[in-house]
């Protein structure tokens, strides 16, 4: 395996691949050493036992072993770069740089060098990502039309960090809110509940996803990888000892029905499975006119539409006055009353004081009526021009989310907030930051100013806030923000983007020893990602990831061909708890599959064909043509592959 990168996420995903899935890899990045630092580094955890090397190091066409990392320092992936890192000969290649223009430019260049080759690309444009993967899939059926290797994988997976992380963001800053998977029309609920009966799933639920820890409220267990278990004797020992080694320290992740029977009252991870809605327009209360008018009103504020309600009653009954003391016609009464209103009538010298009276009262009027229109004007304007502008938070804003920084994962987590119908104020000290122009799209009101400055987080009213997102690229920044945000309300639940795991451990720690009575989480971007790219250069089709706690379930699709543990076993034999459970079905025969998965179906439903069957039958046989959607921990994802034999890794 070939990883090309330049930050934190190339070293996360190179160490998946070595410490998960135990795969050799070979690391392009622009500073070997920092690499090193990260991944062989003393107290790391991470790969202390994988030996480094660099490519001097190595005889000529030398590979890496099992288990071996291999370094190149190179500052551009070009061709001679990408060539030396043996991307002719290698099963997937990934770029994660964290500029598009680069990674899209090596894609071209990988899929020459080596058309069978997986790619896995970091890009946070979508719109590109969709056509360059189409553009990459096509360019490697033309160069290997008939491929020698039976079932090899040379497709193109684009995939955006900010995306993988988004909904475990958003999930995690709202209490009560649904951790959110969604990918290619597929909409995947985790909620936490408590199960009605001992060993069944709550009710609604596909199946249960894990059992949370004891102490919900504390500090969460790290984020190793799940345990596995043998089915001889031996195994069913070290099972017993592991689970109750394991009974008050984590969850667990993806128990059986006797692990949930024998929960002692913790809660659970169901996984819902949550349909499209259905969009339809609702008939206009208003018909004709009434609806023109009432268009009109929503340009203005409600304070304004009540002062020029006031002097529209005010107009009409000076000219109901005029009809009944003057004699004159409704329509002639009408039209003096406007012109002594817009002061274009003469003085009524010589008229009845009853009729100079009205005139005064007109006129008076009048000089209401001239500020209320020009206000008028100027808030249609504006009206017209929101786009231009930012909207301030109400003064009477409350239950909201303050997000602190909108780059590229706060644009992400703004989107999910607002999909949720979560309120968000968003605080920003660039004022030409990437999600400004989302946020104005969507009217959320922003303060622009520095959060770590006095007043700021006052001005985006989080005294009355349910949670705070500090999700700037500085963990000094968000760190800073958490702080001075707790002094103003100490219950306030908050979440960090800390990069160092390290470090957000011990922030964890502290921030709830000081305050018990606050949830504080910390997520790391890398952290959440990189599963999903490591598991989308094995082979395997990511749809997302649902943390659970400190821990990470995927969600993916694979094909039951060649995997033992799946072909020719039922639904029930295939569940290997703490590892891998089968929760759904592709439909569609495996000539018509697309790459992505279809739409939500239900079971029964006359237009489920090519859809997901989600009502399994426990005792319904999987053979090699179906393909299911599977929800599995990154050690058992790992294990279900690497018994697999294929023939890229036979060569």
């Amino acid at each position: 395996m070939v990883v090309c990168g330049d930050d934190g996420l190339a070293h996360r995903v190179a160490a998946e691949l070595l410490d998960v899935y135990g795969e050799p890899v070979t690391l392009v990045v622009p500073a070997a050493r920092e690499a090193e630092r990260v991944l062989g580094g003393p107290g790391s955890g991470l790969l202390s036992r994988v030996p480094l090397a660099r490519p001097s190091d190595a005889a000529p066409g030398e590979r890496p072993g099992v288990g071996g990392l291999r370094i190149v320092e190179a500052a551009e992936p070009d061709e001679a770069v990408l060539a030396a890192a043996g991307v002719d000969g290698a099963p997937a290649l990934s770029l994660v740089y964290e500029d598009d223009d680069r990674n899209v430019q090596a894609a071209l260049v990988a899929r020459r060098l080596n058309p069978r080759v997986r790619l896995v690309i970091r890009l946070y444009n979508r719109k590109l990502g969709l056509h360059l993967a189409e553009l990459l899939d096509r360019a490697a059926a033309v160069a290997a039309p008939a491929p020698d290797l039976p079932g090899l994988d040379a497709s193109t997976t684009v995939l955006s960090d900010s995306d993988t992380a988004a909904p475990a963001f958003a999930a995690t800053a709202v209490a009560g809110t649904s951790k959110v998977v969604q990918a290619n029309g597929i909409l995947l609920r985790a909620v936490e509940r408590t199960p009605r009966r001992r060993g069944a799933p709550p009710a609604g639920a596909l199946c249960t996803l894990a059992l949370l820890s004891a102490d919900p409220d504390g500090p969460e267990g790290s984020d190793g990888p799940a345990r596995t278990w043998n089915r001889d004797r031996a195994g069913d020992r070290d099972r017993d000892r592991d689970r109750d080694r394991d009974r008050d320290r984590g969850p667990w992740l993806l128990p059986d029905d006797d692990e949930t029977a024998h929960a002692g009252g913790r809660s659970v991870v169901a996984l819902e499975v949550v349909p499209p809605p259905r969009r339809r327009r609702l008939p206009s209360p208003l018909p004709g006119a009434a609806a023109l008018l009432g268009s009109l009103g929503s340009l203005f504020s409600p304070r304004l539409n009540w002062s020029l309600a006031g002097v529209a009653v005010a107009v009409a009954a000076l000219g109901l006055a005029s009809w009944l003391t003057t004699g004159d016609t409704p329509f002639h009464a009408a039209y003096v009353t406007l012109l002594d209103i817009f002061a274009f009538n003469d003085p009524a010298v010589r008229e009845p004081p009853v009729r100079q009276l009205l005139q005064v009262l007109g006129g008076f009027v009048g000089m209401l009526l001239l500020p209320v229109l020009v206000a008028a004007a100027l808030e249609a304007l504006g009206a017209f021009r929101t786009a231009a502008g930012l909207r301030r938070p109400p003064g009477n804003l409350s239950g909201h989310v303050v997000l602190v920084g909108l780059g590229k994962i706060g644009t992400r987590v703004l989107a999910r907030l607002r999909e949720l119908g979560v309120p968000v104020v968003c605080l920003e000290s660039d004022s030409l930051a990437r999600g400004l122009p989302l946020a104005r799209r969507l009217h959320v009101p922003v303060v622009l100013g520095d959060v770590t400055e006095e007043g700021v987080l006052e001005a985006a009213r989080v005294h009355r806030a349910r949670a705070l997102l500090a999700l700037t690229s500085s963990d000094t920044t968000n760190l800073e923000a958490v702080l001075h945000a707790r002094t103003i309300k100490g219950d306030l639940r908050v979440v960090l983007r800390l990069d160092d795991d390290d470090f957000a451990e011990a922030v964890d720690r502290t921030l709830s020893t000081a305050h018990p009575g606050a949830l504080t989480r910390s997520r790391s971007v890398t952290h959440l990602a990189a599963p999903a790219f490591a598991g989308a250069m094995m082979g395997r089709q990511i749809l997302g990831a649902i943390p659970v706690e400190r821990r990470v379930l995927l969600i993916a699709a694979v094909d039951v061909v060649g995997l033992p543990e799946l072909e020719g076993r039922t639904i029930m034999q295939s569940f290997r708890p703490g590892a891998w459970r089968v929760i759904a079905l592709d439909s569609a025969p495996r000539a018509e599959r697309r790459p992505h998965l279809p739409g939500v179906r239900r079971a029964g439903d006359p237009a489920a064909a090519g859809g997901l069957i989600w009502d399994l039958d426990p005792d319904r046989v999987l053979s090699g043509q179906d393909r299911v959607l599977m929800a599995a921990t990154r050690q058992g994802l790992a294990e279900l592959l690497g018994r697999r034999r294929t023939p890229t890794a036979d060569r």
